[in-house]
């Protein structure tokens, strides 16, 4: 059995939840968590209602900790949103309190199965989540910079008139200000990107894509949709074992912290790291990046 657990149902934990039911998933059940728990028997009855048209069956249902015990996946997204103005990294303290509770009660329930984080700062709560749970750093993952991947092929789509699908570019490190693109690598069609769009285009891009949440905020007060299906694609490389290289948020022991890097995703969660080749530029944006989140890390009361 396929046990998905969502820890959290606000704008995200919702967004992921109609995303499973509107996929073909391996999923069997989903069982909904949250503090005010009239809601999650209203979300169910919503979700429920959409089944006859649904690809997939899945059982729905409100629940609590003890459902975690047999969970193959349990998401996190619970935590306190990120208002107009704040960033990412304003939410520490907040949210790491939060995740303690969270954590231990999963863990209580007799747990043994992967967690996926999608709270911000996404790193930072990946990493406390690692360490409050004490299990193997592959059973830890966080959404990484896989939103923000997403963001910048579309982006490059919308340039070059070509399928985003097709475009191999990845965004690393933090989920937040400090994330670049890996442009030395970047191809379409194994062609080089500077083939197809400009170095200030690129600039663009990657500015564009580092600000697109903070656009997204200003305009309708948070974003869910886009990181709704990034947890689908990484729930999937889990439960039907694909292999598949996604940019999550992944253990770097050398530096002890959770980073955005592309990973090779399968049912042990984080099967092997991709170590890309980078320039002297993107060594230094990179060990900016490591320096950001520890920084943050060491900060929280």
């Amino acid at each position: 059995m396929n046990k998905v657990v969502i820890i959290g149902c606000g704008n995200v934990g919702m967004s992921y939840a109609y995303a499973l039911v509107n996929q073909n998933v391996a999923v069997n059940e989903l069982v909904l968590i949250d503090l005010n728990f009239e809601k999650v028997v209203g979300e169910v009855m919503d979700l429920n209602h959409c089944l006859a048209f649904a690809p997939s069956k899945i059982d729905i249902k409100a629940g609590s900790y003890e459902d975690c015990r047999d969970a193959k996946i349990v998401v996190i997204a619970a935590g306190a949103n990120q208002n107009p103005g704040e960033t990412r990294m304003d939410l520490i303290n907040k949210n790491s309190h939060i995740f303690k509770s969270i954590v231990t009660s999963v863990m209580d329930s007799g747990f043994n199965g992967i967690f996926l984080v999608a709270t911000n700062p996404l790193d930072v709560m990946t990493y406390l989540t690692f360490k409050y749970s004490n299990l193997p750093y592959s059973k830890v993952i966080g959404s990484g910079t896989s939103l923000d991947t997403s963001r910048l092929r579309y982006m490059i789509g919308e340039k070059t008139n070509i399928n985003p699908k097709y475009i191999d570019a990845y965004v690393i490190g933090e989920h937040g200000d400090s994330e670049f693109v890996l442009w030395s690598s970047a191809t379409i069609g194994l062609q080089n990107i500077k083939d197809f769009i400009s170095t200030d285009d690129m600039n663009k891009i990657e500015n564009d894509v580092r600000l697109a949440a903070y656009e997204i905020i200003n305009r309708k007060g948070a974003t869910y949709y886009g990181i709704g299906m990034c947890l689908v694609k990484i729930t999937n490389a889990i439960l039907s074992n694909e292999n598949s290289i996604i940019t999550v948020s992944c253990y770097d022991d050398k530096n002890d912290v959770y980073i955005g890097l592309p990973a090779v995703i399968n049912k042990d969660g984080i099967s092997k790291k991709i170590y890309v080749e980078l320039n002297e530029e993107e060594t230094l944006k990179l060990t900016n990046s490591i320096k950001v989140i520890k920084d943050a890390i060491e900060k929280i009361n």
